[in-house]
């Protein structure tokens, strides 16, 4: 429709820090404390960091979905937060892994992050639309531009777009040690442990790490499975295999999946989903059956569940 605005991108927010792995469990169990945890000069004192960090950590809390903005009942034009179900079942009060010591939790944040178009644009677009494997930073400097461009996004500045993908970067990258950095921001963020950026080729080249991912439990690929399925689906029975490996959002792209890999996982989905996913090779069509609808969050859970169980035998 003439005149209709396209939904805008994000770059920015994260005040240029990557998330630290104390700090999704802060906001939830503060915001579980006091639900105006984020307001104010109190929030510094209870979360330990400076002004920026605070804006930092409600940020990151919220763009990987453990908290999300609610129109407030007090206030019109305000928005209070609330922790989310997911970030309840995670990282609240009893929740599955609140110190983040599950890889699978790990995973599951780089989903939220990568599938996320508006909120972490960077993030969704090096994940999903990244025309080659091995960049430099002017490479996703002129593609993301082009991508602004495109879409009509005004008042998003090179700069502004330079510091987000610096932040993405050191999302991913191990930081250097050096005399100019200070140790602060030498702490890794917890995605560095997936290793799906590395340096490449020199100094500012970078390259998306595909492969087998062996620290990717099923269930948070059939989690994603399910996921991408109920979003793009619609009331379509099966899902092509060249879509679930190459789609825009969808998991073999989002965790960089080597074709191998995602095979044996899509022959694993039909037991973890009790048959409402099922991978079919018929007729020589690679394809995933759409059985029944799948509840992605049940799936979730039963990854932390058989994890609880196995710790305790």
């Amino acid at each position: 429709m003439a005149g209709t605005k396209r939904p805008k991108g994000s770059f920015s927010g994260h005040e240029t820090f990557p998330f630290r792995y104390t700090w999704l469990t802060k906001a939830v169990h503060e915001l579980a404390i006091n639900p105006d945890a984020f307001r104010g000069d109190e929030a510094m004192v209870k979360l330990g960091v400076g002004k920026n960090m605070v804006k930092s950590i409600r940020h990151w809390a919220t763009v990987t979905g453990m908290i999300k903005e609610v129109a407030s009942a007090a206030k019109s034009r305000s928005m209070d937060l609330e922790i989310t179900e997911l970030g309840q079942m995670v990282l609240g009060s009893g929740g599955f892994d609140p110190y983040l010591e599950d890889p699978g939790t790990i995973w599951l944040l780089h989903w939220q992050l990568s599938s996320n178009p508006l909120a972490a644009t960077t993030w969704y677009w090096t994940f999903n639309h990244l025309p080659q494997p091995n960049f430099s930073k002017n490479d996703l400097l002129r593609w993301l531009t082009n991508h602004v461009d495109e879409n009509g996004w005004s008042r998003i500045g090179s700069g502004t777009i330079k510091r987000d993908i610096d932040c993405m970067i050191r999302t991913y990258v191990p930081a250097k040690v050096t005399r100019t950095v200070v140790l602060e921001d030498t702490l890794d963020s917890p995605l560095v442990e997936l290793g799906l950026i590395r340096e490449f080729g020199g100094k500012g080249n970078f390259i998306l790490s595909r492969g087998d991912q062996p620290t990717l439990p099923d269930h948070l690929f059939a989690f994603a499975l399910a996921t991408f399925a109920n979003a793009t689906a619609g009331s379509a029975t099966t899902l092509p295999l060249e879509r679930i490996a190459f789609s825009a959002m969808s998991p073999g792209r989002v965790f960089c999946l080597s074709e191998a890999s995602m095979l044996r996982r899509l022959e694993a989905v039909e037991e973890i989903t009790d048959g409402a996913i099922v991978f079919d090779e018929t007729a020589g069509l690679r394809q995933v059956l759409l059985r029944r609808p799948c509840d992605p969050f049940e799936i979730l859970s039963t990854h932390y569940q058989s994890r609880a169980l196995l710790e305790t035998v």
